[in-house]
């Protein structure tokens, strides 16, 4: 059975290339555009990895993060943020919500998030 992956993250353009890169690698990508929609499917759906954008309507997501480690699954849940902030406090923040990594998006390629992916789930 495919992984499943939960992407997190309000700029469409971005949302759909993440999805069909991590489909054609062979996961099962669930796709939600803001914080309390991604708080729902994944307390809902158990996904083997969330990729969390923090900057998005509804709910941010340092507060979806807060409130996914509220609950019995969740306070484990591995969690990637992926933004455009390059902010050292946020950093310290996500860090304190135990994510497997902090990403700021300038920083690498569309392209490599199946690698980012893959080394997260092995």
């Amino acid at each position: 059975m495919a992984k499943q992956i939960l992407i997190v993250e309000d700029v469409s353009f971005l949302q759909k290339a993440m999805k069909v890169i991590l489909k054609d690698a062979g996961y099962d990508v669930l796709i939600a555009s803001n914080g309390e929609d991604g708080l729902n499917k994944a307390i809902k759906k158990h996904p083997d990895l969330i990729l969390l954008d923090i900057l998005m309507p509804k709910m941010d997501g340092m507060t979806m993060l807060k409130e996914l480690r509220k609950d019995s699954w969740g306070k484990n849940a591995p969690v990637i943020i992926l933004t455009n902030l390059n902010d050292k406090e946020k950093l310290i923040e996500a860090t304190k919500e135990h994510v497997v990594d902090y990403y700021v998006k300038s920083d690498w390629e569309i392209d490599e998030i199946v690698k980012i992916v893959d080394d997260k789930l092995k």
